[in-house]
């Protein structure tokens, strides 16, 4: 306990222990209590309105947010490729998971855990608080899941389905979810 009271901010000093750093939250009236999934994910700052700016995420997952959203990132770069390529039915698949990791870091970074998804992306822009205007762009990546995409199209016919012009429209509607998510992630 005498350790906490050499540094002058009461922080242990070279050598505390975690029970040091313990007894020292706990004299400062810390809790252990870790809030539910139906409490409150999100607390205002004093004296500032309720919107994405300001809000503190009490279960946030930071690092996983980052690390989800570096993978959407990525599957942008490989649907660039797979369209100069003319594969163009993997370029809207690489969308279509870029948009749902996108969507998923958001929740990671609101809610400290990945959102239930049943490969509708409209839905899990729902679940993640996004604007309808992202919703809608979500919506229209949502049928390019290989599993329901496959259910009616062959997959030797998939590239052919979809022209090049199409697939960059794609590009465009995961960019703007892309963009979306890493305005809410690089101001926190």
């Amino acid at each position: 306990m005498s350790q906490m009271h050499d540094s002058p901010n009461g922080a242990p000093g070279k050598g505390g222990s975690d029970k040091d750093e313990l007894e020292r939250l706990l004299l400062q009236g810390v809790t252990l209590h870790q809030p539910s999934v139906e409490d409150t994910h999100a607390a205002t700052l004093p004296g500032e309105d309720d919107d994405e700016d300001t809000q503190i995420f009490q279960d946030s997952d930071v690092q996983g947010a980052l690390g989800l959203f570096a993978e959407a990132a990525q599957d942008m770069a490989t649907a660039g490729l797979e369209a100069s390529l003319g594969r163009h039915f993997a370029c809207a698949d690489y969308c279509n998971q870029a948009a749902e990791k996108a969507a998923q870091a958001i929740s990671l970074f609101r809610f400290g855990r990945r959102s239930p998804y049943d490969h509708d992306l409209r839905r899990l822009g729902e679940r993640v608080g996004a604007p309808a205007e992202i919703q809608d762009e979500m919506a229209v990546l949502t049928p390019f899941h290989p599993e329901a995409f496959y259910a009616n199209t062959p997959p030797e016919e998939a590239d052919e389905i979809i022209s090049a012009e199409q697939a960059r429209s794609y590009m465009q509607s995961a960019r703007k979810v892309v963009r979306w998510a890493k305005d809410i992630l690089l101001r926190a």
